[in-house]
């Protein structure tokens, strides 16, 4: 009987916040809850745990650690998440191979490839026999350590993440055929001297659809067994920042080197086309209260959740009040004026200082009066593929307050904009709204396009401001496109 283990940690850092990630910002999946927490999920646990199930395998469920994007990883919350996975493995009686989900961007205080040193460990302990499968965010910052370390990597081939479960059942099937001996994995890295902006990593617009395209024919070649495409995360500034692509081949590693350059030069060689001509608040805010095509998608690319921002700027928030827009609803991260709305109660007047609170990057906290319309526990049920592919989420106590005939929804913890149910389980109709403000970049798409009238991506100040020359890298390669 073949045993296969499954497990992962995933986080994506931000190198330019200071709001470390501990080990309490983790949540845990340990052994047998994997399934009952993951089993049927549009995340790539879920496909590994069918594809082995389809197979018969005796799958050991080790644990699972996923974090909302912020700062580095302390060495803390590090050496307690590998140890606790380590030991998982090392307690199992048998392991044929072993199906990992990391992230690709996670940065630890004394490790910037954090995600490559989870494997170094893994390697020293089990050894180069040990198949390892490995899946990584669309995001990831590929190092040569991580293509080193695996036996196969296998990335995300949407943004938004909306074919995370179809990569894990691809990397499950991939397993099946190393484990039968039938291919020999070989990969190569290539990785262009650039960082692509966040703007341009679509994957359903250019240039990124006609590279992903190129990625998806190159694995019509029965001797390509993995074609893949990173965009890279340009919020951590560290060696390896930067678009990647990994060709995986069975034992032959000059396809794969040919063919991971030649998708590298197809990003490289549109590099000039790849300019900024964003609005700023005012104007975006000018142009949604112009528009009768609603609701108007206001996106506040400074703080981009899923990048590791704070979730509580204020500057677009601002900017409709002094424009005196009409039927909007903003979602801010501010826990203490939730616990201030459940203190006054459903139905009663309220005045608050909203948002702004987590540093001087994202705007001051603004002056509300209004209404508490409801108070309610935060969860959620997500059960469409949507990015990050999970179902159950928690944005913490959250109060709904009516300003005017416009929505103010305060959270108590950080949640991405990529679900609808984020605002449908507070009883707000989304279509029905003139503007919503998302937090987000590429990812909130996969929701929020379907219903969109118009969509206006707006340029923020903040830690995931959508310009590289905002931030000072000092630890990435150079020169590198477009510091350079």
């Amino acid at each position: 009987m073949v045993t296969i283990a499954i497990g992962g940690i995933m986080h994506e850092s931000n190198t330019f916040s200071d709001t470390p990630t501990n080990f309490e910002a983790f949540s845990h999946t340990i052994a047998d809850d994997l399934f009952s927490v993951w089993k049927g999920t549009h995340h790539e646990m879920g496909g590994f745990i069918q594809r082995a199930e389809d197979h018969n395998y005796t799958v050991y469920p080790t644990m699972m650690a996923t974090a909302t994007p912020a700062g580095p990883v302390t060495d803390k919350a590090f050496e307690k998440l590998t140890d606790m996975l380590i030991q998982k493995l090392k307690a199992m009686p048998k392991l044929d191979g072993l199906l990992l989900a990391l992230h690709g961007a996670m940065v630890v205080e004394s490790f910037p490839d954090g995600d490559g040193e989870v494997l170094r460990r893994l390697r020293d302990i089990f050894g180069e026999s040990l198949p390892i499968v490995v899946t990584l965010d669309h995001h990831a910052n590929v190092s040569q350590q991580m293509v080193d370390y695996s036996t196969a990597l296998v990335i995300y081939k949407t943004n938004p993440h909306i074919d995370q479960r179809q990569r894990g059942l691809q990397a499950a099937e991939l397993m099946t055929h190393i484990l039968r001996e039938e291919v020999t994995p070989t990969q190569v890295l290539a990785k262009p001297p650039m960082i692509l902006n966040i703007l341009y990593q679509n994957t359903s617009a250019e240039p990124m659809s006609s590279i992903l395209n190129a990625a998806r024919q190159l694995e019509d070649n029965s001797n390509v067994l993995v074609a893949n495409v990173a965009a890279g995360y340009p919020y951590a500034d560290v060696h390896e920042a930067g678009p990647s692509f990994v060709v995986v081949t069975d034992d032959n590693p000059q396809l794969a080197k040919t063919e991971a350059t030649r998708l590298s030069d197809m990003l490289w060689n549109v590099n000039d086309q790849l300019t900024l001509n964003l609005p700023d608040a005012a104007h975006a805010v000018q142009q949604a209260i112009s528009s009768d095509q609603y609701p108007v998608i206001l996106v506040e690319m400074g703080d981009n959740i899923g990048g590791g921002s704070p979730g509580d700027s204020t500057i677009i928030f601002a900017e409709l009040l002094r424009q005196k827009a009409s039927g909007f609803v903003v979602v801010l991260c501010d826990p203490e004026s939730v616990q201030t709305c459940i203190q006054t109660g459903v139905g009663n007047e309220v005045s608050l200082q909203v948002g702004g609170k987590a540093d001087k990057l994202h705007g001051d906290p603004v002056a509300i009066n209004g209404k508490v319309r409801l108070i309610h526990d935060g969860h959620f049920i997500e059960t469409e593929p949507r990015h990050g592919g999970q179902k159950y989420h928690n944005q913490g106590l959250t109060s709904v307050v009516v300003v005017g005939d416009s929505l103010v929804v305060l959270t108590s913890k950080r949640q991405t904009p990529f679900s609808l149910q984020q605002l449908l389980s507070l009883g707000i109709q989304p279509k029905a709204m003139r503007m919503i403000v998302v937090k987000a970049a590429i990812a909130y798409r996969a929701a929020y396009e379907p219903i969109a009238g118009k969509i206006i991506e707006v340029d923020t100040p903040g830690l995931t401001a959508v310009n590289p020359m905002h931030f000072r890298y000092e630890n990435v390669r150079r020169p590198l496109f477009p510091l350079d």
